[in-house]
């Protein structure tokens, strides 16, 4: 039996946790550079705000009732890791979905036991990290996110869904997982209307017109289990940073600084999955919601010499890049760095006129772990945006906007709540 544990609105929980002042208004998150909304409390849900709305959009007398945040991901990322903490003192398997969604594994869990365990965890969750989150059970991934969503309109936060449940009749097809919009339009034309509907299509036929991808989502419906929990990220074919700037730049060596940050992000990124790149990948952008601006739209791709996850070979080839694109009178607004081609750190081809550096691989272990110990930042190369004052990082002319920004509870001392 799977179990699918999800935070409640998990960013606005996440401000809520350290100000409780917050609980019960309309609280909403806003993007990188302030831009569209990302996450909803409930109350602001009522109000109509729309995931993905862009904040300038909505009525200014409706904007004057919102608790409106700046992404605040470090906090939130402290927080579910410690929720992750906790479930993996409770469950023997877990399989991190995503920042506010986790898998976990019921066996060796009796039947009439499942849905008590999963509301002490429930319970632990909210008392000791503060975000509230409901349980879905069932046999299959996707029945446990069917659960999931029933859950969260209950009180008690914890339900459970088998094959043939009549909870399946009433549950619409377009919000179980894996059926996109596309898809719901195509189904509901064959009168394919909910989720009892889909398990009860003919497979063959659903298989010849929709795919395998579709016709394991029916079996898992009918109790089926056709995916395990990965509790180990699969290995990635590439990492990408990339960011828009919070006003548009101009001038190269800002961009330069803005790339080699991204490519020092990636690097830490690689580093910590244990990988190494062998291509360096580009892009710059121009603000295409400003038609009447000259447009420019640059990518380029390069191939390093030999594997590499040594953040200055990367940022040698970043900005290499970076000044073949570059051309003046255009106003930047977006950049990016991908690394390509990975492959595992401990398989190196070596190269007959290149010698790799040996100290290499120590300088970038004392790197990642001085910023582990002492926070992202306390050591950098100059070229990007490190700078320090006071002990604070300087914001470069391309930083995101960020105004309604909550204090890092977590992860800065001198951010840390204060007991009155």
């Amino acid at each position: 039996m799977f179990g699918l544990v999800d935070g409640n609105n998990f960013y606005a929980s996440c401000e809520r946790a350290f100000q409780p002042e917050l609980r019960g208004q309309p609280v909403c998150v806003l993007s990188n550079n302030d831009g569209c909304v990302i996450a909803r409390s409930q109350e602001c849900k009522d109000l109509g705000i729309a995931m993905g709305q862009p904040i300038h959009e909505v009525p200014l007398p409706l904007r004057r009732r919102l608790r409106i945040f700046s992404a605040n991901f470090g906090l939130y990322g402290d927080l579910s890791g410690r929720v992750v903490s906790i479930l993996r003192d409770q469950f023997a398997r877990v399989e991190i979905y995503s920042i506010d969604e986790s898998f976990v594994d019921f066996a060796g869990i009796r039947q009439d036991q499942r849905e008590e365990v999963a509301r002490q965890v429930r319970a632990r969750i909210l008392q000791w990290v503060g975000i509230p989150c409901c349980v879905g059970i069932g046999p299959t991934k996707t029945l446990a996110k069917l659960a999931n969503k029933l859950a969260k309109k209950t009180s008690h936060g914890v339900v459970t869904v088998l094959g043939g449940d009549p909870a399946l009749e009433r549950f619409p097809v377009e919000d179980v997982w894996g059926v996109g919009r596309k898809l719901t339009a195509r189904l509901g034309a064959e009168g394919v209307l909910t989720a009892a509907d889909l398990a009860r299509a003919d497979p063959e036929t659903l298989r010849a017109r929709y795919g395998v991808v579709l016709a394991r989502t029916q079996r898992e419906l009918q109790g089926i289990a056709c995916a395990d929990l990965e509790e180990s990220e699969p290995d990635r074919k590439q990492i990408v940073v990339s960011r828009s700037f919070g006003r548009e730049v101009v001038e190269m060596e800002d961009l330069h600084q803005a790339v080699a940050t991204f490519a020092q992000r990636a690097c830490e990124k690689l580093r910590a999955r244990s990988l190494q790149a062998n291509g360096v990948w580009v892009w710059l952008n121009t603000n295409p919601f400003k038609p009447d601006a000259r447009q420019y739209h640059p990518s380029c791709a390069m191939s390093l010499i030999a594997p590499t996850s040594d953040t200055r070979e990367v940022l040698r080839l970043a900005q290499h890049l970076v000044r073949g694109m570059y051309r003046q009178g255009y106003r930047y607004k977006k950049a990016g760095v991908g690394l390509l081609d990975l492959t595992h750190g401990n398989q190196h081809q070596a190269d007959l006129f290149s010698q790799a550096d040996p100290r290499s691989k120590v300088l970038m272990d004392v790197l990642d772990r001085a910023n582990a110990r002492f926070g992202r930042g306390a050591l950098g190369l100059a070229s990007s945006a490190w700078r320090s004052r006071k002990g604070e990082m300087e914001k470069p002319v391309w930083g995101m906007n960020q105004s309604a920004l909550s204090k890092r509870y977590t992860t800065r001392w001198e951010e840390l709540a204060a007991a009155k």
